[in-house]
Parts: C-alpha cells; structure tokens; sequence
C-alpha cells in the first residue's frame, strides 16, 4: 500500500504541468482559429458594429491575447472556468451538469469492451491456432476496422427504426414522470445503443491483444513445466496463461481512456447524448472559447485519473511497479 500510494503521489505531482501544458496550447489553438464567440452569435441574430464591439468589450474578448491568458490561469487557480458567453451559466455549472451521462456511457463501455473482449480472447487464446481461436481473431478484426458512427447508425437502423426494440435517441423519455427504478430501467434501455456502438469497437482491441498475450505466455518455461506436471488445461488457462496475460490489458485500458472519451463525441452525436462530446459541439459551433477549454481541461483531468487508477491497480497485480520509483 505504501508503495502504491509512493507511485500516486508522484504521478500526481507529474500531472500538474500536463493539465497546464493542455490549457495553453488549447488556449493558443483556438486563438489561432479565424473569429471568436461574437462573430459566430452576430453571424447567428446579426448586429450592426457598435453592437459588435459592446459585446466584444462585455465578453472580455476587447483584452489582448496574453492579458486573456494571465487572468484566465489565475482565476483558474482559484477553480474558477470561466464564463460560457453561449449558455449564459458558469462553466463548471454547464460541464457539471453534462458530465455524469458521459461518465455513464463512458464507465458502461469500458466494462463492456473489456470484460467481453478479455472473456473472448480467453476462448481464442485457450488453444492458439485452433478454429475457434481464427473465428474469433477474423471477426475482431473485420469489428475493429467498422468506423463507429456508421456502426451506430446500423443497429439504429436495425433496433430502433426496423425491429423498434430500442429508444432511437436521448437519455430518457422526455416528460415521463417516472421515478426510481423504473427511470434506471428507461435510461438503462436508451443507453444500450450508445453502449454498445461505442464499446463493440475497443472490444475487438482487447480480444486481440488477450489473445496475443496468451499465445505469448503458452511458451513459456513455466507454462511448460506446469503443462508437464500434468496440470489440467483449464486451471493452467486460467490460473497462469491468462492471468499473465491480463497485466498488458490494464495499462491499455488507461491508454484507451482518451481515446473512449473521444469516440463518445461522435456516439453521443448521433444519439443524441447530452454529454460533453455534444457539448463540445456546441461550443466548437459557437466558439465558445471558456466552455471549449473547459471541456478539454476536465476530459484531460479525467484521462489523468483513469490512468492514476491503472497505475494504482497494476503496482497492486505486479509487486515490481513502482518499486524503483519510490526507493528513489
């Protein structure tokens, strides 16, 4: 435990000057970009130029770049986003409130992808070379090269629009009044498409990589000798092929964190999510430079936690992690 907490500590100091490199370079990116919040709202409702510039002097948008930056950090430093200029609301407010239904999609995604692709991968990786073990690597493969919004569109076609099975878009019924477990139960069924779609994908990746590991693992001296003893295949699948090869599926799962949170932009634009991937949207539509900052600042925040978590996990399943780093 304390090694774990030795290896948390450092990767949080670490953290620091990445979450303060994103916030410039958002910063500078955006500024680089042709117009700003004023243009895209007068592009919108029109405005002649003395109603351009009294919006430019009430945004603070009349300030030169570097002042906008210095008193942007600073109020940050006293947890302070910003103001969104589009929603009219504090940052923090508009991304607190759009934040859980992408950690729903998000955390129920992950568990799908891997908890599947990992039992998957087993069932391939169990005898290497086998017809099953080329079934299964075929389809991950022919999975993991669908782009994921037209796989999304293909199962709202098939479950909702054909079949109607499955809400076609939203969270939850609009205006249900339902309470308690029967609204768990409405959102949980207007979450089995966006699950899905987003989490079939990364499910491919990990099958493949279950299984590469297996494959891996089967060779050596120690599966060997546990083979000779006699062990019966089952407990030596699960007690030393897969379990050694699960460690590199961990880091992954950290790795692949930035890149969920990522994929949930398109999912969530196409079902019509209200989560920070359809946020970002707007703002990006309204150039709303605050609420887009704020946006990228906590989904980094959120890929640092993930892989804090990973690291905590793999230091607990590998006594060797993170022992140099906190001798040191």
């Amino acid at each position: 435990m304390n090694r774990a907490w030795g290896l948390l500590k450092r990767r949080l100091i670490g953290s620091i000057p990445v979450l303060l490199i994103v916030v410039v370079g958002s910063f500078l990116l955006l500024e680089a970009a042709p117009g700003d919040a004023v243009d895209a709202y007068v592009a919108s409702v029109g405005g002649d130029a003395g109603m351009i510039e009294a919006l430019r002097t009430s945004w603070g948008l009349d300030a030169s770049p570097m002042t906008r930056l210095a008193a942007y950090l600073w109020a940050l430093l006293h947890l302070d986003l910003g103001h969104s200029v589009a929603f009219s609301r504090p940052v923090l407010d508009v991304v607190l409130e759009r934040l859980p239904n992408t950690l729903l999609l998000m955390g129920a995604a992950t568990a799908l992808s891997f908890a599947l692709g990992t039992t998957l991968g087993i069932l391939a990786g169990a005898r290497p070379g086998s017809a099953r073990d080329r079934l299964l690597s075929i389809g991950s493969l022919a999975l993991y090269a669908v782009p994921g919004f037209w796989l999304a569109l293909v199962l709202t076609i098939v479950f909702s629009v054909e079949l109607r099975w499955l809400p076609l878009s939203g969270m939850e019924t609009i205006a249900s009044g339902k309470t308690g477990i029967a609204r768990m139960l409405d959102i949980a069924r207007h979450m089995v498409l966006p699950v899905t779609s987003l989490g079939l994908i990364y499910l491919a990746l990990y099958l493949r990589m279950m299984r590469a590991g297996m494959a891996e693992v089967w060779r050596m001296d120690f599966t060997l000798a546990a083979r000779a003893r006699g062990i019966p295949r089952r407990r030596i699948v699960l007690a030393h092929v897969a379990r050694n090869a699960l460690l590199p599926l961990v880091t992954m799962l950290g790795l692949q964190s930035a890149q969920m949170l990522g994929g949930s932009v398109v999912i969530e634009s196409v079902f019509s999510v209200p989560g920070l991937g359809r946020l970002a949207q707007e703002a990006v539509g309204s150039r709303d430079t605050p609420l887009l900052i704020g946006i990228i600042l906590v989904s980094a925040f959120l890929v640092i936690v993930i892989n804090l978590l990973v690291d905590i996990a793999y230091a607990v399943l590998d006594p060797r992690v993170g022992a140099s780093e906190v001798k040191a």
